[in-house]
């Protein structure tokens, strides 16, 4: 299946909304586009046609891209009922209730099943996922049984772009940090770089584009100007959103064409698509 996936050096990047504004821009070109996160820790969920129970963030991103909203784009779901146990939604149906250590020792084979069914499923229904990554790639404590970031590029064979949050300065550490943790095999499926939640002067970050393009030796993609009217429900507690839900369906449309047109003036979306054609023929 051709995709791509959006990483981010941390959470609240903006790897939601970029996703969200992806799929409008790709399914607006023509092509059947599914969103997918393999696990999302919310409280914040809908209800698909079929009675299947998946995080906001994807039903909204489902929507984004003109499609129908199923289990398979948000397998897994997490609902914290406090900072150490949290109800388990599989394929859009609670399973049980796990502490963390308890999700990791006894979840993991059965959340990377549900994963590899979903993109199975997906493949036959779209040409192409926009796939949404969570937190960090790069958490060294957790990622030898991790289900979010990487072990889904690889799953789904798919190449990676990775955002970093300039709004809140250290853009240049995270991004630097984020590549020298990488491994090598994984090094080789990142091919490109957005920089989100830009404001000010864009001119002002040549210099900065320059040097990074240089450094990490790969595409700037994009430098997105911060858009303070699009509220897409984020992956966790850390988002700092002051924005009201969006209530209809009316005001979703409007806002997805809305930043979908901002972002596109801003990101290099021909490129994205070149790079999801040349991965899949390799």
């Amino acid at each position: 299946m051709k995709g791509i996936m959006l990483q981010g050096t941390s959470s609240d990047v903006g790897k939601s909304v970029l996703s969200t504004a992806i799929c409008r821009i790709l399914a607006n070109k023509g092509y059947a586009v599914a969103p997918f996160k393999s696990q999302n820790m919310s409280n914040k969920t809908s209800v698909t046609v079929d009675g299947k129970e998946i995080a906001r963030s994807q039903f909204l991103q489902a929507e984004a891209a003109k499609v129908v909203a199923s289990a398979y784009m948000n397998p897994i779901v997490l609902k914290p009922k406090s900072d150490r146990i949290s109800d388990v939604i599989l394929l859009g149906e609670k399973v049980q209730t796990y502490s963390g250590s308890e999700y990791r020792e006894k979840f993991y084979e059965r959340g990377i099943a549900a994963i590899k069914e979903s993109l199975a499923n997906l493949e036959k229904e779209f040409d192409l996922v926009v796939i949404e990554g969570a937190g960090s790639p790069v958490e060294m404590n957790l990622n030898d049984r991790e289900l979010v970031n990487m072990k889904v590029a690889e799953i789904a064979d798919v190449p990676v772009i990775l955002i970093a949050d300039i709004e809140r300065g250290g853009v240049f550490a995270s991004l630097v940090g984020t590549m020298e943790l990488f491994t090598k095999e994984q090094l080789a499926r990142v091919k490109g770089i957005i920089i989100n939640k830009f404001r000010g002067e864009i001119d002002l970050f040549y210099n900065g584009k320059i040097w990074l393009e240089k450094k990490l030796n790969l595409p700037i993609l994009g430098v997105v100007p911060t858009f303070e009217q699009i509220n897409i429900e984020a992956e966790d507690s850390l988002s700092q959103s002051p924005h009201e839900q969006m209530n209809s369906f009316e005001q979703r449309e409007l806002a997805y064409e809305q930043f979908a047109a901002h972002v596109a003036r801003h990101l290099d979306i021909e490129q994205i698509i070149r790079t999801m054609n040349e991965w899949g023929k390799q």
